[in-house]
């Protein structure tokens, strides 16, 4: 039998985790029985939750196993613990630090505050923690809801900061079929309780950074930037520009436009591009994608921080973009949405 390997978990504070990892199993499953702080969740390969670098050694994802990880990504290091088997003593850096996965996933109670249809296709949904839970969660961060009658769990980021809680805001895009958008078109009702568990992934806004921000947001991938806007405004002192680029497929699918045009007038580094990909031009609105509503000169400075969240295809043309005008990979941070089993 083969010897384990030596793996070195390197956090964003400087902590340093080493685990063995022995021959035919997985990084994440020896990390978390050594009791290292690792961000996961569904341990399938589809969440992204428990991405971290390779930075020495070789480690390898299994092959012929689906996963969220672009190629891109993978090229460059990048590795879902839950899928990666060491070959040789390896180091894997996280770009978040060591508090960040410490505490674990909370389970909780909530009740239905409010269920708005805000576009033909999309819910804002707003739940209040039962008395006596509570979940922490840090802006970009999402949580696993069950939908009520059934086994089936969704997961959806906050659109809400941590400053709201204990009232959660969700932005839900309804799917024909789909047994979450079944449930919010014909049974749910206010007070209904829905048993959530969180927070859960690594896509969440990177403390004292003062880089300008770019975010870029389809459909209702929008909601954890609106976690993360709020989240700064909210921060003493001087807040980095940040520039939003959101997009839907029509203008009439466009929702949160009083929302961001409120925040534009609370924060003045905020800049917001609206974009379509199809229908009549409008006075808030382009017609095109968001990705290339990015250009060159929002780019200039290469330590910009990116946050993106929406499609797969969106995800990673938009990784390419900024990539090619200029922005170091590291500071590129992603959620792209994975369809429910």
């Amino acid at each position: 039998m083969s010897a384990a390997c030596l793996v070195s978990l390197r956090f964003a504070d400087g902590v340093e985790q080493r685990v063995d990892v022995a021959a035919g199993h997985g990084v994440l499953e020896a990390a978390l029985a050594a009791g290292a702080p690792v961000l996961n969740q569904c341990r399938s390969g589809s969440c992204g939750s428990c991405m971290a670098r390779l930075v020495g050694g070789d480690a390898r994802m299994r092959p012929g196993v689906a996963s969220s990880l672009l190629p891109s990504e993978q090229a460059q290091g990048q590795r879902l613990l839950c899928l990666t088997e060491a070959v040789s003593d390896c180091a894997f850096e996280f770009a978040y630090d060591s508090r960040a996965g410490a505490g674990g996933p909370a389970k909780a109670s909530a009740f239905i505050d409010t269920i708005e249809r805000i576009a033909p296709d999309a819910v804002r949904l707003k739940l209040e923690l039962a008395e006596g839970d509570w979940i922490d969660f840090r802006p970009g961060q999402f949580v696993e809801l069950t939908v009520p009658g059934t086994d089936a769990r969704r997961r959806y980021s906050m659109a809400s900061s941590p400053a709201a809680l204990p009232v959660i805001e969700l932005l839900v895009r309804l799917l024909p079929g789909g047994v979450m958008s079944d449930y919010l078109r014909d049974r749910a009702r206010v007070d209904d309780v829905i048993a959530l568990t969180g927070p859960y992934g690594g896509f969440f806004l990177r403390d004292k950074v003062k880089a300008p921000h770019i975010m870029i947001a389809g459909g209702t991938g929008l909601a954890p930037m609106m976690s993360m806007l709020d989240a700064i405004r909210a921060r003493p002192g001087a807040r980095p520009n940040v520039l939003l680029s959101f997009g839907c497929a029509t203008p009439e699918g466009l929702f949160n436009l009083d929302e961001l045009d409120l925040r534009s007038h609370w924060m003045p580094g905020l800049a917001t591009r609206i974009s379509v990909d199809s229908g009549a031009a409008g006075a808030a609105w382009r017609i095109g994608n968001p990705v290339a509503a990015i250009t060159a000169d929002d780019a200039r400075d290469p330590a910009s921080v990116a946050y993106l969240c929406g499609p797969p295809g969106m995800v990673r043309a938009a990784r390419e973009h900024l990539e090619g005008l200029g922005l170091d990979p590291a500071n590129i941070h992603a959620e792209q949405f994975v369809a429910s089993e």
